[in-house]
């Protein structure tokens, strides 16, 4: 193993409420799928040991309380981010026109710094039961990514998850612990 060994890397995943970040969490953590949850105040927090190349890391994830009322501390918990999961839900569009809110908070709370992150559309496995009208399209999240990029000067790529299922869960994970990595030099 590489001298990273122990490396902390802090995640948070943010969105509006009721996106499903504590599911897609608590799915890469390995615990099971919960049809009813508790709404999360403030943040929710869990450490996974990943293993990424030749290094073993800890990611701590922080999952953010995504209802307006909790805004004024949400803020302590962005200092010293290394990435993001900006999670929206695909059957409801507004959770995906107000991604630019999550990235200007995230940037404003972490020192006006730009980090890796990868744009999450959520609930895939309710795209054959909602109606396509209501559904964000995928080719829109898409271009919406490339336009993040171009803006940024950093990779932002999408992809849809499914935490019911597991869909592209670890895939999100491994994806942002990779551009952090980019983002590092390392």
């Amino acid at each position: 193993m590489s001298g990273d060994v122990g490396k902390i890397f802090k995640v948070v995943l943010i969105g509006d409420g009721a996106v499903g970040k504590t599911s897609l969490r608590r799915n890469f953590i390995g615990k099971s799928f919960r049809e009813n949850y508790l709404m999360t105040i403030g943040a929710d927090f869990s450490v996974k040991q990943v293993s990424f190349e030749d290094y073993v890391i800890n990611l701590q994830l922080w999952d953010l309380a995504g209802q307006p009322r909790f805004s004024e501390v949400r803020g302590a918990y962005y200092a010293g981010t290394y990435g993001a999961l900006v999670v929206f839900d695909i059957t409801r569009p507004n959770t995906f026109t107000n991604i630019d809110y999550w990235i200007n908070e995230l940037i404003k709370y972490n020192n006006h710094k730009l980090v890796p992150m990868m744009i999450v559309g959520n609930k895939s496995d309710l795209r054959a039961t909602t109606p396509a009208e209501v559904q964000v399209d995928k080719l829109s999240a898409m271009a919406y990514a490339e336009t993040l990029s171009q803006w940024g000067g950093l990779r932002v790529d999408y992809i849809e998850t499914s935490a019911l299922s597991g869909q592209n869960v670890d895939n999100s994970f491994q994806n942002l612990i990779s551009k952090i990595y980019m983002r590092l030099g390392i």
